[in-house]
Protein backbone atom coordinates (compact mmCIF):
# COMPACT_ATOMS: atom_id res chain seq x y z
CA UNK A 1 0.00 0.00 0.00
CA UNK A 2 1.90 3.29 -1.21
CA UNK A 3 0.51 6.43 0.31
CA UNK A 4 1.20 9.68 -1.44
CA UNK A 5 2.33 13.14 0.64
CA UNK A 6 1.94 16.35 -1.63
CA UNK A 7 3.57 19.52 -0.21
CA UNK A 8 5.76 16.98 1.31
CA UNK A 9 8.43 19.45 2.97
CA UNK A 10 5.66 22.21 4.50
CA UNK A 11 5.23 22.42 8.02
CA UNK A 12 2.35 19.40 8.36
CA UNK A 13 3.72 17.65 5.56
CA UNK A 14 7.14 16.75 6.41
CA UNK A 15 5.76 15.69 10.03
CA UNK A 16 3.35 13.22 8.21
CA UNK A 17 5.81 11.70 6.28
CA UNK A 18 7.96 11.07 9.40
CA UNK A 19 4.92 9.53 11.39
CA UNK A 20 4.30 7.20 8.04
CA UNK A 21 7.47 6.11 7.93
CA UNK A 22 7.31 5.13 11.48
CA UNK A 23 4.59 3.03 10.81
CA UNK A 24 6.48 1.75 8.45
CA UNK A 25 4.21 2.16 4.90
CA UNK A 26 5.51 2.90 1.43
CA UNK A 27 5.81 6.38 0.97
CA UNK A 28 6.06 8.96 -1.61
CA UNK A 29 6.92 12.51 -1.05
CA UNK A 30 5.70 15.07 -3.77
CA UNK A 31 7.74 18.45 -4.16
CA UNK A 32 8.62 20.67 -6.05
CA UNK A 33 12.35 21.30 -5.19
CA UNK A 34 13.27 17.09 -4.87
CA UNK A 35 16.82 18.21 -4.65
CA UNK A 36 15.89 19.56 -0.74
CA UNK A 37 14.26 17.12 0.65
CA UNK A 38 15.87 15.59 3.08
CA UNK A 39 14.08 12.47 4.16
CA UNK A 40 14.52 8.88 5.04
CA UNK A 41 16.33 6.60 2.26
CA UNK A 42 13.04 4.39 2.03
CA UNK A 43 10.90 7.68 0.88
CA UNK A 44 10.77 7.67 -2.56
CA UNK A 45 10.99 11.61 -3.56
CA UNK A 46 9.03 12.64 -6.99
CA UNK A 47 9.47 16.16 -8.51
CA UNK A 48 5.84 17.62 -9.20
CA UNK A 49 3.61 20.73 -8.48
CA UNK A 50 0.12 20.34 -7.57
CA UNK A 51 -0.46 23.72 -9.88
CA UNK A 52 0.44 21.53 -12.55
CA UNK A 53 -1.58 18.66 -12.89
CA UNK A 54 -0.03 17.00 -15.84
CA UNK A 55 3.15 16.73 -13.31
CA UNK A 56 1.82 14.23 -11.16
CA UNK A 57 1.24 11.55 -13.01
CA UNK A 58 4.78 9.09 -11.82
CA UNK A 59 3.55 10.44 -8.62
CA UNK A 60 0.23 8.41 -8.78
CA UNK A 61 0.88 5.29 -10.42
CA UNK A 62 0.21 2.10 -7.66
CA UNK A 63 -0.61 5.22 -4.88
CA UNK A 64 -3.64 3.86 -2.55
CA UNK A 65 -3.90 6.68 -0.58
CA UNK A 66 -3.19 10.30 -0.86
CA UNK A 67 -2.35 13.20 1.77
CA UNK A 68 -3.59 16.25 0.04
CA UNK A 69 -2.09 19.42 0.21
CA UNK A 70 -4.95 22.02 -0.72
CA UNK A 71 -4.87 24.08 -4.07
CA UNK A 72 -8.31 25.33 -4.89
CA UNK A 73 -7.05 25.96 -8.46
CA UNK A 74 -6.62 22.24 -9.59
CA UNK A 75 -8.51 20.27 -6.81
CA UNK A 76 -10.63 19.03 -9.57
CA UNK A 77 -8.27 18.00 -12.04
CA UNK A 78 -5.88 16.79 -9.42
CA UNK A 79 -8.59 14.47 -8.10
CA UNK A 80 -9.82 13.43 -11.26
CA UNK A 81 -6.46 11.66 -12.00
CA UNK A 82 -6.18 10.03 -8.24
CA UNK A 83 -9.24 8.24 -9.33
CA UNK A 84 -8.37 7.57 -12.68
CA UNK A 85 -4.93 5.91 -10.95
CA UNK A 86 -7.63 4.06 -8.79
CA UNK A 87 -6.85 5.47 -5.75
CA UNK A 88 -8.67 4.62 -2.09
CA UNK A 89 -8.81 7.34 -0.07
CA UNK A 90 -7.76 11.05 0.29
CA UNK A 91 -6.71 12.74 3.41
CA UNK A 92 -7.26 16.77 2.89
CA UNK A 93 -5.25 19.69 4.84
CA UNK A 94 -8.49 21.92 4.98
CA UNK A 95 -9.50 24.43 7.89
CA UNK A 96 -11.51 25.37 10.58
CA UNK A 97 -12.33 28.36 8.51
CA UNK A 98 -14.47 25.75 6.48
CA UNK A 99 -16.07 24.93 9.81
CA UNK A 100 -16.72 28.00 10.99
CA UNK A 101 -18.32 29.33 7.68
CA UNK A 102 -15.85 31.98 6.35
CA UNK A 103 -14.02 29.94 3.70
CA UNK A 104 -15.50 29.10 0.64
CA UNK A 105 -12.92 30.22 -1.65
CA UNK A 106 -9.44 28.26 -0.65
CA UNK A 107 -10.10 25.24 1.13
CA UNK A 108 -13.87 24.10 0.96
CA UNK A 109 -13.35 23.88 -3.01
CA UNK A 110 -10.66 21.09 -2.40
CA UNK A 111 -13.14 19.44 0.08
CA UNK A 112 -15.57 19.77 -2.51
CA UNK A 113 -13.59 17.99 -5.52
CA UNK A 114 -12.75 15.55 -3.40
CA UNK A 115 -15.84 14.50 -1.86
CA UNK A 116 -17.46 14.52 -5.32
CA UNK A 117 -15.15 12.10 -6.59
CA UNK A 118 -16.71 8.79 -4.42
CA UNK A 119 -13.47 8.49 -2.90
CA UNK A 120 -13.13 7.69 1.06
CA UNK A 121 -12.42 10.44 2.61
CA UNK A 122 -11.43 12.71 5.38
CA UNK A 123 -11.09 16.57 6.02
CA UNK A 124 -8.40 17.36 8.66
CA UNK A 125 -8.74 21.11 9.76
CA UNK A 126 -6.64 23.45 11.55
CA UNK A 127 -7.49 26.24 13.26
CA UNK A 128 -4.47 28.86 13.89
CA UNK A 129 -0.92 27.39 13.31
CA UNK A 130 1.21 27.80 16.15
CA UNK A 131 4.21 27.81 13.53
CA UNK A 132 2.49 31.39 12.36
CA UNK A 133 4.09 32.89 15.22
CA UNK A 134 7.53 31.71 14.49
CA UNK A 135 7.05 33.49 11.41
CA UNK A 136 5.97 36.51 12.21
CA UNK A 137 7.46 37.16 15.64
CA UNK A 138 10.58 34.88 15.03
CA UNK A 139 12.87 37.85 13.25
CA UNK A 140 12.20 40.40 15.57
CA UNK A 141 12.74 37.81 18.65
CA UNK A 142 16.22 36.68 17.16
CA UNK A 143 17.39 40.31 16.62
CA UNK A 144 15.95 41.98 19.24
CA UNK A 145 14.16 40.06 21.66
CA UNK A 146 10.83 41.97 21.17
CA UNK A 147 7.60 40.98 19.78
CA UNK A 148 5.56 44.33 17.95
CA UNK A 149 2.36 43.58 17.84
CA UNK A 150 -1.08 45.56 18.31
CA UNK A 151 -3.41 42.84 19.92
CA UNK A 152 -1.95 42.49 23.66
CA UNK A 153 -4.98 40.20 24.54
CA UNK A 154 -6.24 38.90 21.39
CA UNK A 155 -6.80 34.97 22.29
CA UNK A 156 -7.14 31.68 20.13
CA UNK A 157 -5.93 28.54 20.43
CA UNK A 158 -2.70 27.77 18.56
CA UNK A 159 -2.39 24.02 17.02
CA UNK A 160 0.48 22.25 17.20
CA UNK A 161 1.74 20.95 13.45
CA UNK A 162 2.49 17.94 14.53
CA UNK A 163 -1.02 17.31 16.21
CA UNK A 164 -2.55 18.18 12.91
CA UNK A 165 0.12 15.52 10.98
CA UNK A 166 -0.25 12.71 13.64
CA UNK A 167 -4.32 13.10 12.86
CA UNK A 168 -3.67 13.18 9.09
CA UNK A 169 -1.94 10.00 9.63
CA UNK A 170 -4.17 8.19 11.04
CA UNK A 171 -6.73 8.85 8.75
CA UNK A 172 -4.27 7.64 6.19
CA UNK A 173 -3.59 4.03 7.99
CA UNK A 174 -6.47 3.25 9.92
CA UNK A 175 -10.08 2.74 9.18
CA UNK A 176 -12.67 4.49 11.19
CA UNK A 177 -12.07 8.09 9.90
CA UNK A 178 -13.15 8.43 6.28
CA UNK A 179 -16.34 10.74 6.17
CA UNK A 180 -15.26 12.67 9.06
CA UNK A 181 -13.76 16.21 9.61
CA UNK A 182 -12.09 16.79 12.40
CA UNK A 183 -11.39 20.35 13.20
CA UNK A 184 -8.31 20.51 15.60
CA UNK A 185 -6.96 23.50 17.90
CA UNK A 186 -4.75 23.62 20.67
CA UNK A 187 -6.19 22.83 24.38
CA UNK A 188 -5.46 26.47 25.63
CA UNK A 189 -6.91 30.06 24.91
CA UNK A 190 -4.00 32.09 25.51
CA UNK A 191 -3.36 36.09 24.49
CA UNK A 192 -0.56 37.34 22.63
CA UNK A 193 1.11 38.49 25.54
CA UNK A 194 0.79 34.99 27.12
CA UNK A 195 2.24 32.96 24.44
CA UNK A 196 5.34 35.66 24.55
CA UNK A 197 6.07 34.72 28.27
CA UNK A 198 5.54 31.10 26.82
CA UNK A 199 8.39 31.54 23.94
CA UNK A 200 10.31 33.66 26.41
CA UNK A 201 10.20 30.64 29.50
CA UNK A 202 11.23 28.30 26.42
CA UNK A 203 14.43 29.97 24.87
CA UNK A 204 15.26 30.94 28.82
CA UNK A 205 15.42 34.67 28.25
CA UNK A 206 12.88 37.73 28.84
CA UNK A 207 10.96 38.95 25.20
CA UNK A 208 9.82 42.54 25.88
CA UNK A 209 5.95 42.70 24.27
CA UNK A 210 5.55 45.65 22.81
CA UNK A 211 2.10 47.29 21.61
CA UNK A 212 2.47 49.19 18.62
CA UNK A 213 -0.69 50.25 16.56
CA UNK A 214 -2.22 48.09 13.88
CA UNK A 215 -0.94 50.37 10.74
CA UNK A 216 3.08 49.85 12.83
CA UNK A 217 2.38 46.56 12.55
CA UNK A 218 1.00 46.42 9.08
CA UNK A 219 4.47 48.07 7.69
CA UNK A 220 6.43 45.84 10.11
CA UNK A 221 5.31 42.71 8.62
CA UNK A 222 5.52 43.92 4.73
CA UNK A 223 9.27 44.86 5.30
CA UNK A 224 9.78 41.41 7.11
CA UNK A 225 8.19 39.50 3.55
CA UNK A 226 7.73 36.05 3.58
CA UNK A 227 4.53 34.95 5.47
CA UNK A 228 4.44 37.96 7.21
CA UNK A 229 3.94 40.03 4.28
CA UNK A 230 1.49 38.23 2.51
CA UNK A 231 -0.85 37.80 5.51
CA UNK A 232 -0.58 40.87 6.94
CA UNK A 233 -3.57 42.53 6.11
CA UNK A 234 -5.78 39.13 7.10
CA UNK A 235 -3.93 38.96 10.21
CA UNK A 236 -4.07 42.47 11.28
CA UNK A 237 -7.36 42.53 10.39
CA UNK A 238 -7.60 44.89 7.29
CA UNK A 239 -8.89 42.13 5.37
CA UNK A 240 -11.57 39.51 6.20
CA UNK A 241 -10.92 35.51 4.94
CA UNK A 242 -12.21 35.92 1.21
CA UNK A 243 -9.66 39.30 1.04
CA UNK A 244 -13.07 41.71 1.10
CA UNK A 245 -12.43 44.27 3.98
CA UNK A 246 -12.82 43.45 7.58
CA UNK A 247 -15.68 44.56 9.27
CA UNK A 248 -13.70 46.03 12.64
CA UNK A 249 -16.56 46.50 14.95
CA UNK A 250 -17.64 42.70 14.19
CA UNK A 251 -14.02 42.20 14.79
CA UNK A 252 -14.24 43.81 18.35
CA UNK A 253 -17.12 42.38 19.56
CA UNK A 254 -16.11 38.98 18.53
CA UNK A 255 -16.03 36.88 22.00
CA UNK A 256 -13.55 33.68 20.98
CA UNK A 257 -15.00 31.78 24.21
CA UNK A 258 -18.67 31.80 22.98
CA UNK A 259 -18.22 28.77 21.32
CA UNK A 260 -17.34 27.00 24.59
CA UNK A 261 -14.06 24.65 24.51
CA UNK A 262 -12.31 24.45 20.96
CA UNK A 263 -12.01 21.06 19.38
CA UNK A 264 -8.36 19.40 19.49
CA UNK A 265 -6.74 16.42 18.25
CA UNK A 266 -7.59 14.35 21.03
CA UNK A 267 -10.91 13.62 19.48
CA UNK A 268 -8.75 11.42 16.70
CA UNK A 269 -5.93 10.01 18.13
CA UNK A 270 -7.32 9.61 22.09
CA UNK A 271 -4.00 11.86 23.45
CA UNK A 272 -4.35 15.26 24.64
CA UNK A 273 -2.95 17.94 22.38
CA UNK A 274 0.02 19.70 22.22
CA UNK A 275 0.20 22.48 24.19
CA UNK A 276 1.78 26.04 23.28
CA UNK A 277 4.74 25.74 25.85
CA UNK A 278 5.17 22.47 24.40
CA UNK A 279 5.48 24.10 20.86
CA UNK A 280 7.65 26.92 22.07
CA UNK A 281 10.25 24.43 23.92
CA UNK A 282 9.70 22.42 20.66
CA UNK A 283 11.22 25.64 18.57
CA UNK A 284 13.33 26.87 20.97
CA UNK A 285 15.86 26.83 18.45
CA UNK A 286 14.34 28.23 16.27
CA UNK A 287 13.75 31.33 18.38
CA UNK A 288 17.46 32.14 19.24
CA UNK A 289 19.79 34.47 17.51
CA UNK A 290 20.89 33.32 13.93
Amino acid sequence: MAILVTGATGNVGRNVVRRLVEAGAEVRALTRSPRAAAFPESVRVIGGDLMQPESLAEALKGVDRMYLFPVAETAWEVVALARQASMRRIVVLSSGAVTTGFDSDFHLPVEQAVEASGLEWTYVRPGEFAMNKLALWGPSIRAEDVVRDPNPDAAWCPVHEQDIADVAALALLEDGHCGRAYTLNGPEMLSHRRQVELIAEAVGHPIRFEVVSRDEALESYRKQGGFAAANADFLLGFEDYSGGEADLQALKEFDPTAAGPAPTAEEATGVPARTFAQWAHDHARDLLPD
